[in-house]
């Protein structure tokens, strides 16, 4: 579900369907097993703490979304997704994450640019059991 402010003006419900189809993009597997998919959807400044607590930039996180060799690329789902416009070009996004079983509090901030949205931070924080 996608939830967004219910007083949100046209222009704002739009910004937050757009980064959340971004989002959503980077979470589908033909797209995680492709670095150019990945990178299309990164800003050029885009930094992220991953919920393993490492640092990611935009040279290094295709590695992470990568299948292992020979291995398969893991469908990544979400729940409770909602946004919010920040500022004009500034969405914030937050949501669960599971990921073959391990679950994460996941919040994105989304920029537009002439190229379109962009991601420009993520941060993962794992939900321990007792949150699942």
């Amino acid at each position: 579900m996608i939830e967004e402010a219910a007083d949100a003006a046209p222009d704002e419900a739009a910004a937050v369907r757009a980064a959340v189809e971004g989002e959503l993009r980077l979470l589908e597997p033909e797209v995680r097993r492709s670095a150019q998919a990945v990178l299309a959807l990164l800003h050029p400044g885009f930094s992220e703490v991953g919920a393993s607590g490492r640092v990611w930039d935009r040279d290094t996180v295709p590695e992470a979304t990568a299948p292992a060799p020979g291995g398969e690329t893991v469908r990544v789902r979400s729940e409770e997704m909602c946004g919010t416009l920040l500022a004009p070009g500034v969405v914030h996004l937050t949501y669960v994450s599971d990921a073959a079983g391990r679950r994460a509090r996941r919040s994105s901030v989304w920029r537009e640019t002439g190229a379109g949205w962009r991601l420009w931070f993520h941060q993962g924080t794992p939900l321990r059991d007792a949150e699942r």
